[in-house]
């Protein structure tokens, strides 16, 4: 390879040449994205990780470089050296970076040939993304998974340098710690100098990073790796990192304050917009209220509103027979769509009944007022009040469901985000933040017949719901809270539990026995004996974030080596078998039968 690249260095990226360079000797080295033959010029599009500058030779300039140039194939690695000049008029290209140049190649080297691909390295191509990730060292050359990686590696600059400027500390926590109850499986790590014991990857630094607070460090942070064995989808991995910090002596204003900085810092850097402060803030029951969900998309209205109290004495049955069940009926107001055909309503209503809600009653906002097959089960008073509380006006269509809260919330929530994609309520590249505070602390688990934390363990209950742990848990709210971006949760957080009474009384309330409590947190208890600080944070997704601010469809496409949603790698073949001499050092003996999985 030295002998191939001697006497070249490297002078530019391909995608760093313009104007500015046009009369300069330069030389290219990268990949063949493209090569043209038009009958006498040969034109070769070389592109490395800052774009594509396109190369021409000449047989009437270099004979012996233009007949090289007639044997290389896509992909081949070469080096080339030539004079930047304006390309002819009429052949400017204006969707490339470098298309008002090009370099008159007066050498070629070939640095490496290449089998044919398995696809093209081009962006938008309808690959199988399983033959995508077994070459994922192919996919990777693509344009657009390069920016995002090149996105990712801005990010985590100016999360650093934010940080640093806030006076924030970067310290590691372990990667082999042990397994505790978080809310998801853990990854688990078999000791062969400790037999019979294993070590768990961490589902986060929480508890390490609370320990930093007791030990003195104020102000913590980490772009961390955590690890969570449970079902994948789009924006999960088995494998993932965090944005993590910690503040002592804070209160939640002091941590929306510094992660808002954050987020200016990272989005006029990044992608050089201006974000306003202070972000929304919604508590978690006018989310779920207005919204139905926790996590909502606030860059357009189609807000739920209940209309329970209007329709209880209406002889519409569906409405009043839910009522009678303790259920509630929500509307939509889809401002202007009293245009849609019969046809859409219909599948407005097949896409509730596919998500399990009984049915879609509707009503069309006419200039005679009500338009709809259940307008005869409401008199004009019901009608009126209906239309009234839901701001209809001519033109509109009221979307109504009937049944219990949680499934009217969940349902009508998803079909306000149906609505928003299919009537493009949204602008392309809006970015809007609200914050989601207030959570309950706890939830009924009916399976188990428990209560369960909502966040996780360690939140504080607000100090004047202290008094409910004892005889109403489930309405005890947290110090809890969540950032959500354009309908995204990216990150969530709270103010911890600081005193070991209070954290006695948390493990109670969730089954956990002072005896287990011990055994699995006695470090955290003793720690909170010995002058632990009021002390609060946040951990925000950074594969989430990047995959919002590049506009990808998963985070998958914000990782080098992601793995599919059975949490296999195609391309290392992981996780794999291995060897009978490995298990033995270990202490592990196979013996449970394998699952069919034909």
């Amino acid at each position: 390879m030295m002998d191939l690249m001697k006497g070249l260095k490297r002078t530019h990226y391909c995608g760093e040449l313009s104007l500015e360079n046009v009369g300069q000797e330069v030389v290219l080295m990268g990949w063949v994205h493209r090569r043209r033959d038009h009958g006498g010029l040969i034109f070769v599009d070389l592109r490395d990780r800052e774009g594509i500058a396109q190369v021409v030779f000449n047989p009437e300039e270099n004979r012996e470089f233009h007949q090289k140039a007639h044997q290389i194939r896509n992909e081949y690695v070469l080096a080339v050296r030539g004079k930047v000049r304006r390309r002819p008029e009429g052949t400017v290209n204006p969707d490339l970076k470098t298309g008002e140049i090009e370099v008159v190649g007066d050498e070629l080297r070939v640095l490496n040939e290449s089998r044919t691909p398995p696809f093209l390295i081009e962006d938008n191509l309808s690959v199988d993304e399983g033959v995508c990730l077994r070459y994922r060292f192919m996919d990777l050359r693509r344009p657009s998974l390069q920016q995002n990686l090149i996105l990712r590696h801005k990010v985590a600059r100016l999360v650093r340098e934010y940080f640093d400027q806030q006076g924030f500390l970067e310290i590691e926590t372990p990667c082999l710690t042990r397994s505790t109850p978080e809310g998801a499986r853990d990854f688990l790590v078999p000791s062969r100098v400790n037999p019979g014991r294993f070590y768990a990857l961490p589902q986060s630094p929480q508890l390490f990073k609370q320990l930093l607070m007791v030990s003195g460090f104020d102000r913590y942070f980490q772009i961390v790796r955590c690890f969570r064995d449970e079902d994948l989808r789009a924006d999960r991995q088995p494998e993932f990192t965090q944005i993590d910090i910690e503040l002592s002596f804070c209160d939640q204003d002091d941590i929306f304050k510094i992660i808002e900085g954050m987020m200016v810092a990272v989005f006029r850097g990044a992608l050089g917009i201006e974000l306003k402060t202070p972000f929304a803030r919604l508590t978690y029951q006018d989310a779920i209220s207005c919204y139905g969900v926790d996590k909502p998309d606030v860059r357009f209205g189609l807000e739920l509103r209940e209309v329970s109290d209007l329709v209880k004495e209406s002889r519409f049955k569906i409405f009043t027979e839910a009522l009678e069940k303790e259920g509630v009926v929500k509307a939509i107001n889809a401002k202007g769509c009293a245009s849609l055909s019969r046809k859409e309503v219909d599948e407005l209503t097949d896409w509730v009944t596919g998500q399990g809600g009984g049915g879609l009653a509707w009503v069309r906002i006419t200039s005679e007022g009500w338009n709809s097959p259940i307008a005869k089960f409401f008199n004009e008073a019901e009608s009126s009040a209906i239309s009234e509380r839901m701001e209809a006006e001519e033109g509109d269509l009221l979307l109504f469901m009937a049944g219990s809260e949680k499934v009217v919330n969940e349902i009508l929530g998803g079909l306000r985000i149906y609505l928003g994609k299919k009537l493009r309520l949204v602008k392309d590249h809006q970015f809007n933040f609200v914050w989601i505070t207030d959570f309950p602390l706890l939830e009924y688990d009916p399976d188990t017949r428990r209560w369960v934390a909502v966040h996780h363990p360690f939140t504080a209950p607000r100090d004047e719901d202290i008094p409910l742990l004892d005889q109403e848990p489930g309405k005890v709210r947290a110090q809890a809270y969540d950032l959500v971006l354009n309908g995204s949760e990216i990150g969530g957080g709270s103010i911890r539990i600081h005193q070991r009474e209070i954290q006695t009384k948390m493990f109670e309330k969730l089954g956990i026995s002072p005896e287990e409590g011990v055994k699995k947190f006695g470090f955290l208890l003793e720690a909170l004996e010995y002058g632990a600080p009021p002390h609060g944070g946040i951990a925000l997704g950074m594969d989430r974030l990047i995959m919002i601010l590049c506009g990808a469809d998963s985070i998958r496409d914000t990782i080098a080596f992601p793995k599919t949603q059975k949490a296999f790698c195609p391309l290392t073949e992981a996780p794999s078998e291995v060897d009978g001499d490995q298990l033995r050092e270990l202490f592990i003996k196979l013996d449970l039968k394998k699952p069919d999985t034909r």
